[in-house]
């Protein structure tokens, strides 16, 4: 009886959930600077079409400009067998908020991803923990149709405890609670 009421309340929840892309808030006075330096992913919703698997490791840099670069490498399969690793490279194009981004992509990762993508920071504490959101496509009721979202840790070995209760209620918030899938480390990067 009791999961038969909880099952009840998820879908009530669900049901008078916001999912309008549009209405996602991202961290407020976002500070590019305390976000640079290296993530783990350590969990990912994936989009429709070709993206990196596991082991994935992003790096963001700021620039002389204070302008952001990003690099992200991880594995990939192409051709249905082929396994290798992918070194992407894009630069952000800064937007009226600064938790929110456009990443260009370039060379061969512009084949791997759509290209101009917009990254939103959903929450970080910038020391450990980030959720990092993207959606590719809107449908004309404003959700999102094709999405795509990284939860990053600062740390090989995933998320501490205390952080996974708000890494969880940020999933739910964007409507994505139950799309992860957990991201490998397994040291397949590492040697390329």
């Amino acid at each position: 009886m009791l999961r038969y009421v909880v099952a009840l309340c998820l879908l009530a929840l669900a049901w008078a959930q916001d999912c309008q892309v549009a209405n996602f808030q991202v961290v407020q006075n976002f500070d590019k600077t305390r976000y640079a330096g290296t993530w783990y992913a350590v969990a990912k919703k994936d989009p429709e079409g070709l993206l990196l698997i596991d082991n994935v490791v992003a790096q963001f840099i700021i620039n002389e400009d204070s302008k952001m670069t990003a690099t992200a490498k991880g594995r990939v399969i192409i051709l249905n067998n082929w396994e290798l690793c992918a070194d992407m490279l894009a630069t952000s194009e800064e937007t009226n908020d600064p938790a929110k981004f456009r990443m260009k992509y370039w060379g061969v990762s512009s084949y791997l991803q759509t290209g101009n993508d917009d990254h939103w920071v959903i929450d970080t504490d910038y020391d450990n923990y980030a959720v990092h959101y993207s959606c590719r496509l809107v449908d004309s009721d404003g959700t999102c149709l094709d999405s795509y979202s990284f939860i990053f840790s600062r740390h090989a070995t995933g998320l501490r405890p205390e952080d996974q209760v708000k890494v969880t209620q940020k999933k739910m918030d964007i409507c994505l609670l139950g799309k992860y899938r957990r991201v490998a480390h397994t040291g397949f990067c590492e040697s390329s």
